[in-house]
């Protein structure tokens, strides 16, 4: 695996991680962005997490929305269970054991 595949799929798991946190489950590709870099260490593009919350729509652990130029991604169940290491999805990295 290279190093920029380890950084995307550690990104997307940081990207469910902080949905799983979040106020019904969801928040716009901005607040994400800085979340994701305060949090996990993630120094993201928000084309980069714009991108891979449609990823993440598209393989169903998020949806998402416009509203007017901002993306809202929000949390499914399989998105919760990823997260929380309960199901397997290639393309996101697996949680470690806390």
């Amino acid at each position: 695996m290279s190093f920029q595949t380890a950084m995307t799929e550690d990104r997307r798991l940081s990207i469910l991680l902080v949905l799983q946190e979040t106020p019904g489950y969801s928040a716009n590709a901005f607040l994400v962005r800085d979340a994701i870099d305060a949090i996990y260490g993630h120094s993201a593009s928000a084309d980069q997490v714009k991108g891979d919350i449609a990823w993440l729509a598209e393989v169903g652990l998020v949806t998402q929305r416009q509203a007017g130029a901002v993306t809202l991604a929000t949390l499914t169940a399989r998105g919760a269970d990823t997260a929380a290491g309960r199901a397997t999805v290639p393309g996101v990295k697996r949680p470690t054991p806390r």
